[in-house]
């Protein structure tokens, strides 16, 4: 078991791990349900390592062929559950591709269309109270050929081609079991509110109170206690607004506050209390104190224009695909990123797992989370993307890594939004829906190019060389150009004329230099280097370019590691750098001419530097 909890934003002390072997079968006729393979042992023909999905190698089956239809088998104990028992039993999938049935002792307990969100169910009713070994069967569909499906970068083709990739098949995340009480917290959101000095709770409470109950919160920077307050539950959801009386001391503020530079975290502690102050339920949280606008050209973080160097972050793992080897891999990822000298991550196509998450939280890396896009506009794409996208801002919106909102990218699922109407209005309902959710966050409707409306326009350019970089964003007359009728992607950026809104302007893909260290035919990138020296050259050419505007706000290269075919990486698919990363991060962390005070910072460290000798 991973010492990271699979959902560390809301822990409590007692769960247990469901990862490791279950027994696995493949129903490519469709016959399971008909045959009841809910209630059978011998479908089940062979095991599998969750969360590995089958077509990994880590799963033990490491079959790539297209099976639309998988299931999955593994019992528990009920005895090794005897002492939390009392309450109720959550079990937890933290996500499965793509349609999901899960029985309990043969009860149909959850179903669930998306493949990357999570999925709890309550089985406390489910349970065979007669015997000691408890049955969980999910199913699992997964049709490769269905353009409406949330898929992002999953190849429908047998075989990964261009920028595709093996597919990810049912279980790819953590599954647990949760107890908890009859009454118990179920959901815990976060809005800070630095004018205010104050965060906003919304606390969710689940099950009949047989009492009335109470809430007390405690919020802590390390030893020091900020707040403590303790309310009576009146609604389902507990909405409070909790000073932080030690917020509203400008000098001492940034000691609070939460950046890439100071990740510094508010633990909080939430108890559940009886009327007599009996201790009902308990969770540990946090967030983070900070900010997030856009202003004049800028991305604001914390009130003060910040500079945005990300990389592209697929995602993807050799032996595992989507899902990640483990927790520590998933913070190695979020240190090298680091090492590299980015300040942030835009995650690519994929719903990120929460462990990731977490250590761009704990470390202090800005992440742009974006959907898994479909490939075809239809009533059933709208109810879909919809549904599932609702319920990722669901699942992430209190995350302080996160910054910024992507639905759509370089319009997949939307491949006629310049000519349809009906496309446009998705793509802006989209964005509006995301701001009715969470209007603390900018939200890019489309990113790359054919954009309706957004609070950043992010351009994806793979110019080939600075120099045709500084041609288009060296000035506000060539961004007009270039985001007007230049088309730097083949497509135009904008497909209204709303440029002078002030929104920040955005290389959110560039680079793709591909390397390859080791001799290869399977390759692609969207230009090509010889040798790390070249590869060097050319980075430092283009990141030079987009340094030296006083237009752009930011810049994402693609990308962080090969993947598959792609191999532009920074890092190889093994995450071994192949250049030295502390060359890459003094190229990468030069004075951005956009941000005045970044040149007046670089200028005073040199001068601390020599001070020191």
């Amino acid at each position: 078991m991973d010492e990271l909890h699979p959902r560390p934003r809301m822990v409590r002390e007692h769960w247990i791990d469901l990862c490791g072997p279950w027994r696995f079968g493949y129903d490519d006729a469709d016959q399971g349900l008909t045959e009841g393979w809910q209630h059978s042992e011998s479908a089940f023909d062979r095991d599998i390592l969750v969360p590995y999905p089958p077509e990994s190698e880590r799963s033990g089956v490491h079959d790539p062929s297209p099976h639309p239809i998988v299931w999955y088998r593994r019992t528990f104990s009920r005895a090794e559950l005897a002492e939390y028992l009392g309450g109720r039993l959550l079990l937890h999938l933290g996500a499965v591709d793509y349609h999901v049935r899960v029985w309990v002792n043969g009860m149909l307990v959850a179903e669930h269309v998306g493949g990357h969100t999570p999925i709890t169910a309550d089985i406390t009713d489910a349970l065979d109270t007669d015997a000691d070994e408890q049955v969980i069967v999910v199913r699992a569909q997964d049709e490769a050929e269905d353009p409406t499906q949330t898929r992002g970068k999953q190849d429908w083709l047998p075989e990964p081609h261009a920028i595709w990739y093996h597919r990810t098949t049912g279980i790819w995340q953590p599954v647990w079991l949760e107890p908890v009480p009859a009454s118990h917290l179920s959901e815990i959101q976060w809005t800070p509110d630095l004018t205010q000095a104050r965060v906003r709770l919304e606390a969710t409470v689940d099950g009949p109170p047989a009492t009335p109950l109470y809430l007390r919160v405690r919020l802590w920077s390390g030893a020091q206690l900020l707040a403590e307050e303790t309310h009576r539950v009146l609604d389902a959801v507990s909405v409070r607004d909790i000073a932080i009386p030690a917020a509203r001391h400008g000098q001492h503020l940034h000691a609070l506050m939460w950046s890439p530079e100071s990740p510094n975290l508010i633990d909080a502690e939430l108890t559940l209390l009886d009327a007599d102050g009996v201790v009902v339920d308990e969770v540990h949280s946090y967030f983070g104190y900070r900010s997030v606008d856009t202003a004049d050209g800028r991305f604001l973080l914390n009130g003060r224009p910040y500079f945005l160097r990300m990389v592209l972050e697929q995602g993807y793992w050799p032996q595992s695909h989507l899902a990640a080897p483990d927790g520590e891999a998933l913070r190695r990822e979020v240190e090298l990123i680091k090492e590299l000298g980015f300040n942030g991550a835009r995650i690519h196509q994929k719903v990120e797992d929460p462990r990731f998450l977490y250590w761009c939280d704990r470390l202090g890396l800005l992440v742009w989370g974006e959907m898994a896009d479909a490939y075809q506009f239809s009533t059933s794409t709208v109810e879909r993307m919809t549904r599932e996208w609702l319920e990722v801002l669901r699942r992430d919106r209190s995350h302080p890594c996160v910054v910024a909102w992507v639905p759509l990218n370089e319009s997949w699922g939307v491949p006629q939004i310049a000519e349809r109407p009906d496309q446009r209005h998705f793509a802006t309902a989209l964005y509006h829906l995301t701001k009715s959710i969470d209007p603390t966050r900018p939200v890019i409707a489309n990113d790359g190019w054919e954009h309706t409306v957004s609070d950043i326009w992010g351009v994806h350019d793979y110019a080939p060389s600075g120099a045709s970089l500084r041609e288009r964003y060296s000035s506000p007359e060539a961004i007009k150009r270039a985001l007007g009728e230049g088309r730097p992607g083949g497509l135009r950026v904008l497909l209204d004329d709303r440029l002078n809104e002030g929104q920040p302007v955005m290389l959110t893909e560039f680079g793709g230099l591909s390397y390859v260290p080791s001799a290869g035919d399977n390759w692609f990138g969207y230009s090509t280097v010889d040798s790390p020296e070249a590869l060097l050259e050319r980075l430092g050419d283009l990141v030079g370019a987009l340094l030296a505007s006083d237009q752009l706000a930011g810049f994402c290269y693609t990308q962080l590691t090969d993947t598959e075919q792609e191999t532009n990486g920074l890092l190889t698919a093994a995450r071994e750098p192949k250049v030295d990363p502390e060359l890459i991060r003094e190229l990468l962390t030069r004075p951005a001419k956009a941000i005045p005070t970044e040149e007046v910072s670089a200028h005073r460290a040199e001068a601390e530097r020599a001070a020191r000798g």
